[in-house]
């Protein structure tokens, strides 16, 4: 596999929201909890992904539902796109009510060829606020595919770990997509629309978000370790994960308790995204 590699200049995008209190209460319904989290309160880990919503006119979509390419994040010529994984280190709360902004630049833009064609990837860093304190440190990969190709084989999958300590499993159904979708603002296609994603994505039915299934990951951590503080979140999308499929969340703490290995696997035993939280 070819690759090439290049760093980007220092410009940096600056937004600006508030930690509003209905959309705290209408990610945690969303996610199945009876009680939010009240103002003042600390936002779950990885709820900040509802904010800094992509608001872009309508006149600059794409035709798969992103913003069009070339603002940003760059136009590589490569019409898929999809998040790939990321890292992210917490240093403190973001907290329900308060004002949040987030410095965005670009880290980093690569090519390679892999089996299936070209790919792109564009490291993003995020830094966010709360208060004027920095609350989160994050950096986002995003990947770019050529168009399917029709009988394009698929990589071989990884077979996930057969036991966890943790396990809860659910069926993603339109109605979860959709919250999910609507929360975050996200407008791809994939999402949503069943002809888009079977005819010209070539996937077989709609895709579940991958930070959806991150911020699930998370939420196995918080469900069966609620006093846990997580210092770090590292996360990678190995396949897709579609809509009507049962969805296995699984998590294994260290023996030293002091990281805890996620993952999620398909309804055939297949690894799909791989997660590592380490603890303070």
């Amino acid at each position: 596999m070819n690759s090439q590699s290049a760093a980007t200049d220092t410009h940096c995008v600056i937004a600006a929201d508030i930690v509003v209190p209905t959309s705290a209460v209408a990610m945690s319904a969303t996610l199945d909890y009876d009680t939010p989290p009240l103002p003042g309160d600390a936002l779950p880990l990885l709820w900040h992904w509802i904010f800094f919503r992509p608001t872009v006119p309508q006149s600059q979509i794409g035709e798969d539902g992103h913003p069009k390419k070339g603002g940003f994040l760059p136009d590589l010529g490569l019409p898929r796109r999809m998040w790939a994984g990321g890292r992210l280190r917490f240093h403190a709360p973001l907290t329900v009510g308060s004002a949040i902004t987030r410095e965005s630049s670009i880290l980093n833009i690569s090519e390679k060829e892999g089996r299936t064609g070209k790919l792109g990837f564009v490291t993003v860093n995020h830094k966010v606020y709360c208060e004027g304190t920095l609350a989160i440190d994050e950096e986002h990969d995003i990947v770019y595919r050529a168009p399917a190709v029709p009988g394009t084989p698929a990589p071989a999958p990884t077979a996930a770990p057969e036991a966890a300590q943790w396990h809860r499993q659910i069926v993603p159904d339109e109605v979860l997509m959709f919250r999910y979708s609507a929360l975050t603002f996200n407008v791809h296609r994939i999402h949503y629309d069943k002809t888009y994603v079977t005819e010209v994505e070539g996937y077989p039915n709609l895709v579940v978000h991958g930070p959806l299934i991150a911020t699930l990951l998370m939420d196995l951590l918080r469900r069966h370790a609620p006093d846990a503080t997580v210092r770090e979140f590292s996360y990678k999308a190995l396949r897709p994960s579609f809509m009507g499929n049962t969805l296995h969340l699984c998590g294994q703490p260290s023996a030293d308790g002091k990281t805890v290995e996620l993952w999620s696997k398909d309804h055939e035993g297949w690894l799909t995204m791989t997660a590592r939280a380490t603890l303070a």
